[in-house]
């Protein structure tokens, strides 16, 4: 009897249970961008509303798992990038895009500030043939309004890897932020944010 109730109270379970469970896991999606050192990248989208995880590390290049000193000799072909796992319910890719054109300088080729070579270069790294579109679509309309005084030279091309970067390089704002390089750059990046996006920003 009471292996019959229970396998009746685990046939009663399955349908609505699992589904309910199914129904509650959340949808995310990935964008990929480069726009400078991904220290200050990180630190802008991590404070961004439905943004699940960031994480920082290369991509764009032709050398498999690379350290940070293979990349800074600009041999690799990588790009720093942040890696954004997001919820699209809550936060949209054209939001994403729209606080990608406005936090650093699209126009600079290979530099961002003082940070200067390829793997400092303006990329948008596409997850699939709706953000490809879209990036573009961003792209062109910004060039068309002359939003900059120069044209955007924001590379738009195809997500093939992600390389996270040693470990001392994520969350790095928010855990060295009493440094030089994190007051005189990153902070005031991170001022700029929160005064033109305040409503997209996490509580």
């Amino acid at each position: 009897m009471k292996k019959i109730t229970g396998l009746l109270l685990l046939a009663l379970m399955l349908p609505f249970g699992g589904r309910a469970f199914a129904q509650a896991k959340p949808v995310t999606d990935t964008a990929t961008f480069g726009m400078g050192c991904f220290w200050c990248s990180e630190a802008i989208f991590q404070r961004v509303k439905g943004v699940v995880k960031t994480e920082s590390g290369f991509s764009g290049g032709t050398v498999r798992n690379p350290s940070y000193e293979d990349v800074c000799t600009g041999n690799t072909g990588h790009a720093e990038v942040v890696n954004i796992i997001y919820n699209p319910k809550v936060v949209s890719y054209n939001d994403l895009l729209e606080i990608f054109f406005k936090m650093h300088d699209p126009t600079t080729l290979n530099r961002q500030g003082d940070d200067e070579g390829t793997q400092y270069r303006s990329a948008i790294f596409y997850h699939g043939a709706e953000q490809k579109a879209l990036a573009a679509k961003a792209k062109a309309e910004l060039n068309k309004a002359k939003v900059y005084p120069d044209p955007i030279v924001t590379e738009i091309t195809p997500f093939k890897a992600f390389y996270k970067a040693e470990g001392y390089h994520q969350n790095y704002f928010n855990l060295n932020g009493s440094k030089p390089y994190c007051r005189l750059v990153i902070l005031p990046k991170v001022q700029k944010l929160e005064a033109v996006f305040k409503a997209k920003l996490k509580n």
